[in-house]
């Protein structure tokens, strides 16, 4: 097993001037955060833990070291944020309690996402995974260190900010197939962006590590990973669900991004205003089959865009049976607005005439119809309009399928049927946004418009965690319990500068100050012990 006292712990080249890596800039003597791993901690006895690199929704990422390979890698460390947090001198992850069930529920996402990415490694869009493991409570990906640069970056050095489609067809292509095996194997990326494809030395483009699944979708307890621009609807709403689709969607806009120089506008924006310009300059350029097929795959609903990798694979490629498939569909409307590449449309303008005269034609049919239903409506003799009766509905069961508001509100029988309205409360049982009780009972049958009222969980009660550093334990205590908190303590060693039975004077509590927490919930204080000194020493030999 190799020394490592003598390497910089972020870039792991020799440190040849103190502390200071003459290489990277790193400051080798920069304190850990007693909230992640401190550095040369050896995991699985062979990978040391180097300097602490960012915090995501789900993990933390450090720079490390293996020792047997003698090779610099990168570890990740699932890691939720605001749901867990460490004790002074362990390495085990803490979690709250009131997340253990989530946390668990993500710890299994993690294992699957990072094993099925070892498995994979011998795609050529994939970042090589080596080894997966548990440990310290929670679990490790270790990942091969590859020199590269982001999408983005890349992009940004091209003197034109953008690249040809021949260009950009050799390096997209392959993402495509290790995609299509996430897919098989139920993982949506749900994070491709310019930031995370990256272009490596030997000219690939990899997918950097990610986030898991839940991280991408903002119904989630996890911190809400998204891109403007690149993050699809369905991320955003509960009434659409994340699929194979969400990644066809943030694939094509890394194609728009790469092909038209500019980032594709938000789908919330495009819900009002659903355009994708691109100059004619650049578009001239772009084969017409690419256009269309992003414009397919960008889509804002997920119903309506291509639903596979495969068939979006045809499509990017224009297969014959793609091509075929087109011609027959010659006046389906188009995605992308057509006035950016108006000589593509200059030999269909004859057949555009025509349809919309009779589409002039249809629509004034049309009115000509409702004007003469509306006039036999008010012609009609008053006795022949007849006395509405009351018809009774049977009542749904809001609760046991877990309805929330917007499905309701968004249920036109329902609201037509019933009068509905809502109240909100606390539960420890049920998750924030879903409806646990009803006002009236489901089945039973009541006049249409009578009043429905439903209660929509507001989730647990929270509380902010109060600062009680250098608190006694006792006043420390009575504050938490005012707060409605659970509160329980760990020793910690005191070196004389501390009062015994004070609480520490930093990390004094997990979860840490600041924090909200659930009412209820346990929270540890970390309390200084007595001194200990060379005569209690001695009387306890003795």
């Amino acid at each position: 097993m190799k020394d490592i006292d003598n390497l910089c712990l972020n870039c792991f080249k020799e440190l040849t001037e103190g502390a200071v890596c003459a290489e990277c800039g790193y400051d080798n003597d920069t304190p850990s955060d007693t909230m992640y791993l401190a550095k040369k901690t050896m995991l699985a006895n062979k990978y040391a833990v180097g300097a602490f690199q960012k915090h995501e929704s789900d993990a933390v990422t450090y720079s490390g070291y293996d020792t047997q390979l003698d090779k610099k890698i990168i570890i990740r460390e699932f890691y939720p944020k605001g749901m867990c947090s460490r004790l002074e001198g362990s390495n085990d992850i803490h979690v709250r309690q009131k997340f253990t069930s989530t946390v668990e529920k993500y710890k299994k996402s993690f294992y699957k996402l990072w094993t099925t990415l070892e498995k994979l490694h011998s795609l050529s869009a994939v970042v090589p995974v080596y080894d997966v493991f548990e440990e310290n409570d929670t679990v490790y990906a270790i990942i091969e260190h590859l020199e590269c640069i982001t999408l983005r970056e890349f992009l940004l050095r091209n003197e034109n900010g953008y690249i040809h489609w021949d260009n950009a067809r050799l390096m997209f292509m392959p993402i495509l197939t290790t995609l299509e095996n996430l897919h098989s194997n139920g993982i949506i990326h749900g994070s491709l962006t310019p930031d995370n494809l990256v272009l490596c030395r030997d000219g690939k483009v990899r997918l950097s590590p990610f986030t898991i699944q839940e991280a991408c979708d903002i119904t989630s307890e996890l911190e809400f990973n998204f891109c403007d621009g690149y993050t699809a609807i369905e991320q955003y709403e509960n009434s659409h669900k994340m699929c194979p689709a969400t990644d066809i969607y943030s694939f094509s806009a890394c194609i728009y991004r790469a092909l038209s120089g500019t980032n594709p506008p938000d789908a919330k924006s495009r819900e009002a205003n659903d355009k994708l310009m691109i100059p004619n300059s650049i578009a001239e350029t772009i084969p017409m089959h690419v256009i269309k097929t992003i414009g397919n795959g960008m889509q804002i609903y997920p119903e309506k865009r291509i639903k596979s990798i495969s068939e979006y694979r045809e499509h990017l490629d224009a297969a014959p049976a793609v091509i075929a498939k087109a011609a027959k569909t010659e006046t389906e409307a188009e995605y992308i607005e057509e006035d950016v590449y108006p000589d593509y449309n200059k030999s269909n303008v004859k057949s555009r005439v025509i349809i919309i005269i009779l589409v002039v034609l249809i629509i004034g049919a049309i009115a000509a119809g409702v004007y003469v239903v509306l006039k036999d409506r008010v012609n009609a003799p008053e006795e022949t309009t007849s006395t509405t009766q009351s018809v009774n509905y049977e009542v749904p069961d809001f609760v046991s399928n877990g309805y929330t508001q917007v499905d309701v509100e968004n249920n036109g029988a329902w609201n037509e049927r019933f009068t509905i309205s809502f109240e909100y409360e606390y539960s420890t049982d049920v998750e924030e946004g879903i409806i646990f009780k009803q006002s009236v009972s489901a089945g039973e049958s009541i006049p249409s418009g009578s009043d429905i009222i439903l209660t929509v969980s507001r989730g647990i009660q929270t509380q902010t965690i109060p600062d009680v550093a250098n608190m006694t334990v006792e006043e420390a205590t009575k504050t938490l319990e005012a707060l409605g908190f659970k509160v329980s303590s760990v020793e910690v060693y005191n070196d004389g500068a501390h009062t015994p039975k004070t609480v520490r004077s930093t990390s004094s509590s997990a979860p840490a100050a600041g924090e909200n927490a659930a009412v209820g919930e346990e929270v540890i204080l970390q309390v200084y012990g007595e001194v200990q000194t060379t005569e209690a020493t001695t009387e306890n030999n003795n």
